[in-house]
């Protein structure tokens, strides 16, 4: 093949992208939703986001300038722009956590044919002064099989970058695009934005130590729900005695003895955090030990009132939340009477009253 004037071949790239537009916009709408429902699937995933794109024409043209003309033309080699853009479709995952990112890699390579793996993480930590983007790029395609079905047959022919980021990383490289000079600057500037980078890399981590540190605060919650022995039994708002069980509730020992009680209930970390700082505002210095206690004492009747609400309220929810709330409430009307608004509180009243409890 001849050598073409750069002019003529963008202009032709242009028209073999307008023609294809349509085929392009159809393939990426297919992978992303593939690639959604895969990880969406995938057990243990926290995935932010899966989002995709067809690379804009202009951007194509400038990244090919960039980084392949003048190879291309130095070793005087024939070329066509449209074989040398492999992210012509671009779909972008984006995870919670730093360790996720190879989990993601592992699921796609085993749904798609791997062109060629960048690990841009790598990059940047392989060097003490480089600052930047982090993250790992896949180029893929349709496996053979998957090429072969009809359901496949729009989109086969169009290979795919997949990119794979954590939201720090991602954050990162949208602020990182508005840093117009990086490298040939004042050193006192490089110093600046590398001093960004770090706190960025360092974001990460964190929030992956935190994630893990939390989930082993939840193993190392102490267990106080076995039954106690009659004769250890105290007021369950009176400090506790016992050894090792004075400490104060927080939101890990409250997972801890809510999951006894409610083990089929998933509870939101969020409502978890406020709920208990509610319960240490109504009670300041409240124990494990005595919610735990509390609850035993007056659970029994209060899912009696919850089958009885739920008959008169079809529509409305008493979660195990509420359940707790009314617990609280029986176990001290005083100390826990803002535990439930006035209308919950009289109903539950009337009932107590209607029942002799």
């Amino acid at each position: 093949m001849a050598q073409i004037p750069l002019e003529l071949e963008e202009t032709q790239f242009r028209h073999f992208y307008a023609d294809h537009l349509p085929q392009l916009q159809a393939a990426c709408a297919r992978v992303v939703s593939t690639v959604r429902a895969l990880v969406e699937a995938a057990p243990g995933l926290e995935i932010s986001k899966v989002e995709g794109r067809v690379k804009d024409v202009e951007e194509c043209i400038r990244k090919f300038r960039r980084k392949y003309r003048a190879a291309l033309e130095e070793r005087n080699t024939p070329y066509e722009i449209q074989h040398w853009i492999t992210d012509l479709i671009g779909v972008r995952v984006v995870c919670l956590y730093e360790d996720e990112i190879e989990k993601v890699a592992h699921l796609m390579q085993s749904h798609f044919d791997v062109i060629e793996v960048t690990d841009k993480v790598a990059a940047v930590e392989s060097t003490e002064a480089e600052f930047g983007y982090k993250g790992l790029h896949l180029d893929l395609r349709w496996n053979n099989a998957q090429r072969a079905t009809p359901e496949h047959a729009a989109e086969a022919p169009w290979p795919f970058e997949l990119q794979i980021r954590t939201i720090i990383q991602d954050s990162w490289s949208v602020l990182d695009h508005k840093i117009k000079y990086k490298k040939s600057i004042p050193g006192q500037l490089k110093r600046r934005i590398n001093v960004l980078s770090a706190l960025f890399e360092l974001a990460d981590r964190e929030f992956l130590q935190i994630r893990d540190a939390t989930a082993a605060e939840l193993l190392k919650a102490p267990d106080e729900t076995a039954e106690p022995a009659p004769e250890t039994l105290t007021d369950p708002l009176e400090p506790t005695k016992s050894p090792g069980l004075g400490s104060e509730l927080n939101a890990f020992t409250f997972l801890k003895i809510a999951n006894h009680f409610f083990k089929d209930f998933e509870f939101e970390p969020s409502k978890v955090d406020s709920f208990v700082a509610d319960i240490q505002q109504w009670q300041p210095g409240m124990t494990r030990a005595q919610l735990n206690e509390l609850l035993r004492h007056t659970i029994g009747t209060v899912k009696k009132y919850k089958l009885h609400f739920e008959e008169q309220n079809p529509d409305a929810s008493f979660n195990p939340f509420t359940v707790i709330r009314h617990c609280l409430y029986l176990g001290d009307k005083k100390l826990f009477r803002t535990a439930l608004r006035n209308v919950a509180r009289q109903a539950f009243e009337a009932w107590l009253a209607e029942n002799q409890v």
